[in-house]
């Protein structure tokens, strides 16, 4: 794009390098707007945030990092006693990133600093390190504050319903994209929205680059719904 112009009026006896028209030539580039929607306790979730953090790097994508909760998401729903009392613990962590981002959203980055640094933080806790959240998350959520130098007080909020207008508010804008017979992780980009990709180990390199364009292109096509295969391997963190 030509964005500078100098003409100088010259004859053609009288030509000097200084009045030569100048040329500045201005290089944009426009960024993909890319939302993906997480809850920190969903190992397959996790793996897709990895690959897209890899897609970011070959291909030119801008990332919002938004929360789903899955104890949202299974309310009301027949589960057993022990799936039960762990959504019932999966409360904790999804209120304590919504109360720093909105603690936060008046920062240039609207918190989105805070929001990556605490799942990265509790995430790699959770599912690299294979915390023990037997009896709950606060010991994940403290330490992931700390790391993320947030204030202490904040694990208060994971016991509290403080900010569940606002949980709810951000996975329902999720779910309407893509239905409510899905879960996490949801992705949405260039006016459509799917979810997943589910996969292990997480693409690297330009490999992530490909399944990328991959996606846009089975999810930009009208009429496509669904692609799937019976998994035979748990997540690979790697």
């Amino acid at each position: 794009m030509l964005a500078g112009w100098q003409d100088e009026a010259m004859t053609q006896t009288e030509h000097t390098a200084e009045q030569d028209t100048e040329h500045t030539t201005v290089q944009t580039t426009s960024q993909t707007p890319v939302e993906m929607w997480f809850d920190p306790l969903c190992p397959w979730a996790w793996m897709t945030s990895r690959w897209l953090m890899e897609a970011e790097q070959v291909r030119d994508l801008s990332i919002t990092w938004s929360v789903m909760s899955l104890a949202v998401l299974n309310e009301g729903r027949d589960l057993t006693p022990d799936y039960r009392a762990a959504m019932d613990r999966a409360w904790g962590p999804v209120r304590v990133i919504i109360a720093a981002a909105r603690a936060h959203a008046a920062d240039d980055d609207h918190g989105q600093g805070v929001v990556k640094g605490l799942y990265d933080a509790m995430g790699t806790r959770i599912h690299l390190k294979g915390a023990d959240v037997s009896e709950g998350f606060d010991t994940v959520i403290a330490e992931a504050l700390a790391d993320a130098g947030l204030p202490a007080d904040l694990l208060d909020v994971a016991h509290s319903t403080e900010v569940d207008d606002l949980l709810r508010a951000s996975h329902q804008r999720g779910i309407d994209l893509v239905g409510d017979d899905v879960g996490t992780p949801v992705i949405s980009v260039n006016g459509v929205a799917f979810f997943g990709p589910v996969v292990t180990p997480a693409p690297k390199g330009q490999d992530a680059g490909k399944l990328w364009d991959g996606c846009l292109l089975v999810a930009g096509t009208p009429g496509f719904y669904e692609l799937k295969r019976s998994r035979t391997q748990g997540p690979i963190f790697d």
